[in-house]
């Protein structure tokens, strides 16, 4: 049995856009150290004890924070509930049960390595092009929304968010992206992958990975604001969160304009020098690899066609 978690924060706030989907806003009892709190892109551990089954313990679980760390000490969580758990005890069982007021255990420190400043730096002058399936925009709303208040004077025209969902209750922080995007020049693109189940909407069809697709890449580009042939490692990095199947996909079809994972094992199986430099980051929700490195004639296709795009951005 795990151990009986003590609670040390308070929900304060619960939005639902759906039965399945939420924002939860989360406060600690004591002050989160600061100078950051945290910064964008990463994430803390909240757990809960399994009170109708206490023969099932507790249960902890890593949740990306959606907040900026301007906004202060109440955290902000973008959070769906698991339909099918690879546990018996998920978190998200629990949580969907909680109410404002319950309590909870968060752990105070924010950590992880998935965030601008990580991978690039504080100065890197490259198009941001942030790839989200459903909850995995959580990081990239809290990068949007920590360079609004941080830097108010610019714009956010050098950032992309692209950002899947199923259906469009789905797209969890439309609305203020969309303000953003009108206000201060972020490139907003939303997508649906079930139209046929979305009566009146007429927004992008597809899975967030389709905007990849070599037959919409050009418009996609184009939409970004980097023009026809400009989704290159010189001019963009990629940072892509969700599930394995829009990482994996993603990176494939981004392999044909050069980009580099930051992953040690993806590189060693495409032959990259330790040497070159990464230009894509991800960050993922689930265990599956996201390529099948085991897969020898897919990993040998793959090898030729990103020494293909490398040597043709090498010319260019």
């Amino acid at each position: 049995m795990a151990k009986k978690l003590e609670y040390n924060a308070t929900l304060v706030e619960r939005i639902d856009y759906t039965s399945a989907l939420s924002t939860f806003k989360i406060r600690a009892d004591e002050p989160l150290p600061s100078d950051p709190i945290f910064i964008p892109g990463q994430y803390v551990t909240l757990g809960l004890n399994n009170e109708e089954k206490p023969e099932l313990g507790s249960v902890r679980r890593p949740m990306s924070i959606a907040s900026a760390p301007e906004e202060g000490q109440t955290l902000e969580f973008y959070i769906r509930w698991v339909a099918h758990p690879e546990s018996d005890n998920p978190l998200t069982h629990l949580l969907w049960k909680a109410k404002n007021g319950d309590r909870i255990s968060m752990r105070p420190k924010a950590v992880g390595h998935f965030t601008l400043v990580h991978a690039l730096g504080n100065d890197d002058p490259r198009h941001k092009v942030l790839v989200a399936a459903g909850t995995g925009l959580a990081p990239f709303t809290s990068m949007a929304r920590s360079h609004l208040i941080s830097r108010p004077k610019e714009s956010l025209s050098g950032m992309t968010i692209l950002h899947g969902a199923s259906y469009p209750s789905d797209l969890g922080y439309r609305d203020e992206l969309k303000g953003i995007a009108a206000w201060k020049g972020l490139r907003y693109l939303a997508t649906i992958s079930r139209p046929k189940e979305a009566s009146g909407w007429q927004g992008d069809t597809g899975r967030v990975e389709d905007y990849f697709r070599a037959e919409r890449l050009a418009d996609t580009e184009t939409r970004m604001g980097l023009g026809t042939g400009g989704l290159v490692p010189a001019n963009a990095v990629v940072f892509i969160c969700g599930l394995q199947g829009t990482i994996g996909q993603t990176i494939i079809r981004l392999l044909d304009r050069g980009f580099i994972p930051d992953n040690r094992k993806l590189r060693r199986a495409l032959e990259v020098d330790d040497d070159v430099p990464a230009s894509l980051f991800f960050e993922q929700y689930d265990a599956t690899p996201v390529i099948d490195l085991q897969d020898e004639a897919l990993m040998a296709d793959l090898r030729g066609r990103l020494r293909t795009a490398r040597d043709a951005n090498h010319e260019a």
